[in-house]
């Protein structure tokens, strides 16, 4: 007994305007995939430069603080015992303790306000992401 039409399968070649919607889909999922791993390897490479950029600055930074502190300590006992030769000693030290805490408050604040402007954002990872965004869009067209 002859099976009806309706049940066998053509074999289409996946090449060309011969693919299927579901075939097309597919490949378009598999492309979208392979796309999003790379999107969030570039976010990777791009943060670990970053990090490594600014860890190695933090380094120089506590150490030229550190030697700067040891320096700074000093020349402040320089400066209390210099006005100590005209005021008493405890208020050459209030002064000197009252100036460099302002400085310090001062410095602590600027300093925050820098770091707010930082942007850490992987910028080359954002605008990849936006033309695949639009490539996206065009194959689903």
């Amino acid at each position: 007994m002859a099976q009806p039409l309706n049940h066998v399968k053509e074999e289409r070649p996946a090449s060309g305007d011969d693919r299927s919607l579901g075939e097309l889909f597919t490949e378009l999922t598999r492309e979208t995939e392979t796309l999003v791993r790379q999107e969030v390897q570039l976010a990777k490479v791009e943060l670990t430069q970053k990090a490594t950029e600014v860890g190695k600055d933090i380094g120089y930074l506590v150490a030229g603080g550190a030697i700067l502190y040891a320096g700074f300590l000093t020349f402040l006992a320089f400066v209390v015992y210099l006005l100590a030769n005209a005021v008493s000693l405890w208020i050459a030290a209030l002064i000197v303790a009252v100036v460099v805490l302002a400085i310090g408050a001062f410095l602590v604040k600027s300093g925050m306000d820098n770091l707010k402007t930082v942007n850490m954002a992987p910028k080359n990872t954002i605008e990849t992401l936006q033309e695949d965004a639009q490539w996206a869009k065009e194959q689903t067209k």
